[in-house]
This record gives C-alpha cells, sequence and structure tokens, in this order.
C-alpha cells in the first residue's frame, strides 16, 4: 500500500502547487468578468463604469511606506531582542513569537501616535493660516 501512494506524493504537491491557486486566479477573472457583463446588460455608458471601478478603489494612504518601515523595523528589533534574550539567559524559543508579536504592536501604536500628531499639527497649521488670513481681511477693511 505504501509503494502505491508514493508516486502520488509529487502529483499531488504540484496539483496543490500549481492548481489551486490557478483556479483562484481563474475564478476571481470569472467573477469580475460576470461583473462586467451585468453591467453591460443594464446599459450603462463606459464612463460611468468607469466611475463605478474608479470609486471602488480605496484612495492610498500617503504614509503606507512610513507604515510598514516602522513595522518591519520593530518586528526586526523583536527578532533581535528574542536571539539575544534567548542566547543570554536561556529562555525557550516558545517566547520568540510573543516578543516578534509585541514588537509589530508597538510598531503599530508608533505609526499611529506618529500619523496622530501629523493630522493634529496640519490641522492646526491650516486653523491658524486661515485665522491669520481672517485677522488679515479685516485689517484691511
Amino acid at each position: 500500500m505504501e509503494n502505491l501512494l508514493g508516486p502520488l506524493i509529487p502529483i499531488m504537491a504540484i496539483i496543490f502547487t500549481f492548481g489551486i491557486p490557478g483556479l483562484i486566479i481563474f475564478w476571481a477573472i470569472h467573477i469580475k468578468h460576470q461583473e462586467r457583463m451585468r453591467l453591460i446588460e443594464k446599459g450603462l455608458p463606459p464612463e460611468e463604469m468607469k466611475a463605478y471601478f474608479t470609486s471602488v478603489a480605496r484612495p492610498r494612504s500617503p504614509y503606507a511606506a512610513l507604515r510598514w518601515g516602522i513595522i518591519l523595523s520593530f518586528i526586526g528589533l523583536g527578532i533581535i531582542v528574542s536571539i539575544i534574550l534567548e542566547n543570554a539567559f536561556d529562555i525557550e524559543q516558545d517566547i520568540t513569537f510573543a516578543i516578534i508579536l509585541f514588537a509589530g504592536g508597538l510598531g503599530f501604536l508608533t505609526y499611529y501616535l506618529i500619523i496622530r500628531s501629523k493630522k493634529n499639527g496640519d490641522a492646526t497649521a491650516i486653523s491658524s493660516a486661515s485665522s491669520s488670513s481672517s485677522a488679515a481681511d479685516q485689517h484691511k477693511s
């Protein structure tokens, strides 16, 4: 029985490696095609279709690179700290995962604090600029 299952392992590996992702990609393309065909059947002009598909897309954050830079830096720092703790204090390897998750969480918190301070700084800069321009307008009158 084991001799019969031996050759099936590489075949199954190939099917799972290439077949399943291929089916997922095919399914996504097929669903997108069906959606567009339904819109065409309803008689939407091309301009409205373009507006529909662009409005669905989420706007990109201008701080995406900052977010990933901070998070990956903190995760790297967590890996370094866990290696140092494992070697210096003979701590079990199980704590490595917890330290990495903790460092990633600290990275998210740091990103949040930076973005919040930037947005508050922008809001105060805008409000101070508008108040100074309104004061200048009153002074001219």
